[in-house]
């Protein structure tokens, strides 16, 4: 049951390796309630863009959505469009949910017109990688145990995946807006040459009814980057 979140939040975050700013991301849920497959959905909106020297050097502008049923919270539609370097890449994915199926319409980088569908099987109750951060947010983690493992099913870049996060307690965070109470978990990942550390990415949820992220922070080989909430509208309660 979703009690967390609502029509019209917006959170802002910047994205920081010590006093460098290197992008700025922004996560919106749409005031209007769309009918997707026959259901009512919140339309959810995550825009990314580098900053600074960075924006010079190699310019990044992605947008990934998804269309969310407001009472199962699963995805009944998800997007991306992103361009980043060079690189682009445009698809929409389909999910019916009925048939455990998903439909990957490919897009052309330019004029967008579809190119290429793709069936896929997916599990039961699948998310994607937007929309699972939102079904994350309507988790009781007052029920978890310190260490508990928690598994989410998913479907990204034509692949099922399960994401699995450690929950590792409470802490006190320092934020733009205090010192705040706050649920921290760690994605299990596979070991590799990126990151350092038994858990090198740590979130930060907010210790009360909205659980929204506080602070994300990745231990890279360059060092920590930081993503910091730095503006907030429309929760559907109080910050505490």
């Amino acid at each position: 049951m979703n009690e967390s979140y609502f029509e019209g939040e917006r959170l802002d975050y910047r994205v920081h390796l010590g006093f460098l700013t290197g992008a700025h991301a922004s996560i919106k849920i749409s005031k209007t309630i769309y009918q997707i497959n026959g259901r009512p959905c919140f339309k959810v909106n995550v825009f990314g863009k580098t900053a600074g020297m960075i924006d010079v050097f190699y310019k990044v502008r992605d947008n990934w959505g998804t269309y969310i049923d407001t009472t199962a919270i699963v995805p009944q539609r998800a997007y991306r469009f992103m361009k980043e370097g060079n690189y682009r890449k445009n698809e929409i994915i389909y999910f019916n949910h009925l048939k455990h199926a998903a439909t990957v319409a490919r897009l052309d980088d330019k004029t967008k017109k579809l190119k290429k569908r793709l069936n896929f099987t997916v599990p039961n109750n699948v998310q994607d990688i937007v929309s699972g951060y939102y079904y994350l947010r309507t988790m009781d983690f007052t029920k978890f145990k310190k260490g508990q493992i928690i598994v989410i099913d998913g479907f990204f870049d034509e692949e099922d995946y399960k994401l699995k996060l450690e929950y590792l307690g409470t802490e006190t965070v320092d934020t733009k807006f205090g010192d705040l109470e706050a649920y921290v978990l760690a994605p299990i990942l596979p070991k590799n040459s990126l990151f350092e550390g038994d858990t090198p990415i740590k979130m930060w949820l907010s210790k009360d009814k909205n659980k929204i992220p506080l602070k994300i922070k990745a231990q890279m080989n360059v060092g920590a980057v930081v993503m910091d909430l730095k503006n907030y509208k429309n929760l559907r309660t109080p910050l505490k």
